[in-house]
């Protein structure tokens, strides 16, 4: 069999491009409208307007009670934010931003004398010989769900999409 340069190519850029393609998704469902966080029962459901698309099972922060005060503290925050951003290069597979701190996040944290802190990412993980691995709660401050989850979550979830996070 002879291989011309061309086919050889060919094969060559179609074997990269499947290399790169493995953890971008595409998704051809329901808008993604509305993310909610339950934090006591661990579960981050994606919402298209009144019906719920797909519940995920989650990790919090290495201390998971409560709203994030500062920097620091291990906590998830709770209330009212909004998917702000993508990183695509994460270190944790890849990651979608919330808004977090708000205004009034800042001035708690402010009237504390400390930082809120920031970079509060739904994410996947964790990464083995660098996280916890025996533990459901281990992040930051962040949502964690598992590589192949958060591959789906990035397809489906849009920036300017909000999220609720609830206690």
């Amino acid at each position: 069999m002879i291989f011309t340069r061309r086919s050889m190519l060919l094969a060559g850029t179609a074997a990269l491009l499947a290399g790169c393609a493995g953890k971008f998704r595409t998704y051809n469902g329901p808008e993604v409208t509305r993310v909610q966080l339950y934090k006591s029962q661990r579960k981050l459901v994606l919402w298209h307007y009144d019906k719920p698309l797909k519940t995920y099972d989650v990790g919090l922060g290495f201390s998971p009670v409560g709203h994030k005060v500062y920097e620091g503290d291990g906590r998830t925050p709770e209330g009212a934010y909004t998917i702000d951003k993508r990183n695509p290069n994460s270190a944790f597979h890849l990651s979608i931003g919330i808004s977090y701190p708000n205004e009034r996040d800042i001035e708690v944290a402010r009237a504390l004398n400390r930082s809120p802190g920031g970079d509060i990412f739904i994410h996947g993980g964790p990464r083995k010989g660098r996280d916890p691995q025996n533990v459901r709660d281990w992040t930051a401050g962040c949502i964690a769900v598992s590589d192949k989850q958060m591959e789906h979550i990035y397809a489906m979830v849009r920036d300017g999409t909000p999220i609720d996070i609830f206690p």
